[in-house]
Formats: structure tokens, sequence, C-alpha cells
């Protein structure tokens, strides 16, 4: 007999993984993320929760039926479709959106965020950005407008699709089988949450750490001078 799984409330209602899983199935997963993994309006959709609650569910044998094998080669596919298309978008319109203004669902520092990231890492970031929210949804695009090579954007895409559509569906469904982890499924889902928006909240803090050293005016003016040739940048493509 399958045991109820409550999550605690990790934002509206409408965002819960449980909710959202048990109003449209496994086919509101894919959609869910196909859109986080490369549409500019899906960076807010819950990413590793959702996963991680599916695979507790198949597990659990509530709301999804079919075998774990299906539910992440599905899962799998739809991200690195969700990918391809971030990345074809960021090649044909990806420069215009360094000149697109903030809107209520569009920010320019998520997108600047991403291309530091992606400047950082290279062609890793394209596997590493999978574990990081927001990071995840704008990382193919900017890829596709620094024209990175076809050929390593897809085996990278493929790589971190698999790591993380198989991965943490597989580590729910074999974690959510652990008589602690069942009991404390709420408490999970929160740790899970932070441990993927670790790496935003480190940038922040050494963000405010370095403001408290105390910035010279001649580092404040070269970074917004780098912010600034970044747009120029791109706007010229």
């Amino acid at each position: 007999m399958s045991t109820p799984v409550t999550t605690l409330a990790l934002g509206p209602d409408w965002l819960a993984p449980e909710w959202l899983i048990s109003t449209f199935g496994l086919l509101g997963i894919l959609v869910i993320v196909f859109a986080e993994s490369g549409l500019l309006i899906g960076f807010f959709l819950p990413g590793d929760s959702l996963l991680f609650t599916a695979g507790l569910l198949v597990a659990d044998g509530r709301y999804i039926t079919y075998p774990l094998w299906l539910v992440c080669l599905l899962i799998t596919i739809a991200a690195i479709a969700g990918d391809q298309v971030g990345y074809l978008f960021g090649r044909k319109v990806g420069p215009a959106l360094f000149r697109r203004p903030n809107s209520r669902l569009f920010k320019q520092e998520n997108l600047l965020k991403a291309h530091d990231f992606f400047e950082k890492y290279g062609a890793r970031s394209v596997v590493l950005a999978r574990f990081v929210p927001i990071v995840r949804t704008f990382t193919p695009i900017v890829a596709g407008v620094s024209r990175m090579n076809y050929r390593t954007f897809v085996t990278y895409n493929i790589i971190g699709g698999i790591l993380w559509g198989t991965g943490v569906t597989v580590l729910g469904y074999f974690l959510g089988q652990v008589p602690f982890v069942k009991s404390n499924i709420e408490f999970i889902l929160v740790a899970i949450v932070a441990v993927s928006v670790l790496p935003i909240a480190v940038e922040l803090l050494r963000a405010r750490l370095a403001a408290r050293r105390g910035t010279t005016p001649q580092e404040r003016a070269g970074a917004e001078a780098a912010i600034q040739e970044t747009r120029e940048h791109y706007g010229k493509h």
C-alpha cells in the first residue's frame, strides 16, 4: 500500500512538485523540464525538487504508474530538447536579449549571471548549469549567443541531461524508499532546494563581503565597464 507523500510548501501551491505531478502527470513533468531547460519563461519553475519528487512518486506508485526507466528516459529527452531549443534561440535571437529592457519575467542580471558562469567554466558550464537554478535556463541561450561549437554543445548537453534528468530522478526513487527520508520528505525537499541555490547564495555573499571591505571607485568603474562591454559586444551581432 502506498504511503501519502506530504510536502512542505516551498512557494505558491501551484508550484508545489506534488501538486503539479498529481494534476498534470508525467506530461506535465516533461513540459516543465523542457521549459526550464531552455525557455526564458521557465527560470522560476521547480527543477531539482520536481525530479526528486517524481522519482519518489514512481517508487510510491502514486500519480506515476510508468516504470522508472521510461520516466528517466523521457525526462532526459525533454531536458536535452529544452537546451537544444535554448541554444538555437540564442544563435538566432540571443544578441538582442542584451539590449532588452527588464520586465516582470526578464531580468538582465540573470542573463549576465549566466554569461559570467559560461565565461568561467566554458563548455563544462552546459553540464554544471543543470544543477544551478536560473543559470540552468539561461546558459544554453548564452552558449548559442557565443556561437559555441554545435557538436561540443550537443555532447555536453547530452551528458548534462543524463546526469541531471536521470540522476536526480533515480536519487528520489531510491531515497524515497528509505523510511527516514519518506517520513521527512518535506525537509528533504527543502534541503534539495537549499543545495541547488547554494552557488547563487555563495556568489551573493562574496559580493556583499567585497562591498563591506570597500571597493574603490576604479574597481566599481571597471566592473560597470565590463558589463557595458558585454552588452555592446552582443549588441553588435
